[in-house]
């Protein structure tokens, strides 16, 4: 064999990287020792692999094709190497979460995965919808677990668990009393709103495409504790998942608006790419996903530790 395992890591990182020093530093490696490793790479079989663009090293036509198979291969042997220590090959798993799912499920999910298999090693990322796709998409993530819709050619989906969101606002606010609120009134409100790029983002904007007005928004925030925080000070409405609302309803320091004109339902999906190697790792995180929600017919439904 003329390449080695060394070198498709090194050829992989610079490729997630798009720079040799950001490599070397994800591998712990000198940049010297990086450039030489990928160099040797290409000079064995005599091609190129990526082509430098401004400051960016960018993936050709034949990186492109190399990508998945290098990835799919060092999975493998990491998963050899994780039986052969006596760890049953469950190896390392880099798991992406959009902000809902992160904060209220993939914690748990990741605890009670290292309880079973105290040998493995999980990495979570917490990022909005389009950058966990993405992310997805240049073999950085192993699995992405998403609120939003995926319409990727080289990501596979799969369903996983119904999750709605509801419109909300501070007990004192005026629309706290006013029963079901049409839209163009929920037009004319200040809103507290997710980030462009983020699942609740596009599906309450979905829903509301059959009117010309647009949203009036005060803040855009990233973070769903932030828009809460926001919208109990009375600054203005928000809208998030009935799963991050579920105690502040239940304590009263938030309450729903009905909006019986828009439908906020949506879908709480799985993702990894079209190439990649399902470990075992991958393989029981999955199963774990799929065990906690059971029986379960919505998000908010999960039997989860409240918060005082």
């Amino acid at each position: 064999m003329r390449y080695t395992l060394r070198q498709l890591e090194v050829f992989v990182a610079v490729a997630q990287h798009e720079s040799v020093s950001r490599a070397a530093r994800a591998l712990a490696l000198s940049q010297s020792a990086t450039s030489t490793a990928l160099a040797e790479l290409e000079r064995q079989f005599d091609c190129r692999l990526l082509d430098r663009i401004g400051k960016r090293l960018k993936l050709n036509a034949l990186g492109f094709q190399l990508l998945p198979k290098a990835v799919a291969l060092l999975d493998r042997a990491e998963e050899v190497e994780e039986l052969l220590r006596g760890q049953q090959g469950i190896g390392s798993l880099n798991v992406g979460a959009t902000l809902t799912i992160g904060n209220y499920l993939a914690t748990l999910l990741i605890s009670d995965f290292m309880q079973r298999h105290p040998g493995s090693r999980v990495r979570l990322s917490v990022r909005n919808t389009r950058t966990i796709i993405d992310s997805v998409r240049q073999h950085a993530l192993d699995l992405g677990l998403i609120e939003g819709q995926c319409e990727v050619e080289d990501v596979i989906t799969q369903p996983w668990v119904e999750d709605e969101l509801a419109v909300f606002c501070s007990p004192r606010h005026p629309l706290a009393r006013s029963g079901p609120v049409e839209l163009d009134r929920l037009l004319r409100e200040a809103w507290i709103m997710r980030e462009q790029g983020s699942g609740t983002r596009l599906t309450l904007e979905q829903a509301a495409r059959h009117r010309r007005g647009r949203f009036n928004i005060l803040l855009e925030l990233e973070h769903t504790e932030g828009i809460k925080r926001a919208v109990e000070s009375g600054l203005g409405i928000g809208c998030v998942s009935k799963l991050a609302l579920r105690d502040a309803f239940r304590r009263g320091s938030l309450v729903p608006i009905a909006t019986p004109e828009l439908d906020l339902s949506r879908q709480f999906t799985f993702i990894w790419h079209r190439h990649k190697y399902l470990a075992t790792g991958m393989r029981e995180f999955l199963k774990l996903c799929r065990q906690m929600t059971e029986g379960i017919r919505r998000s908010d439904q999960i039997d989860l530790p409240q918060v005082p």
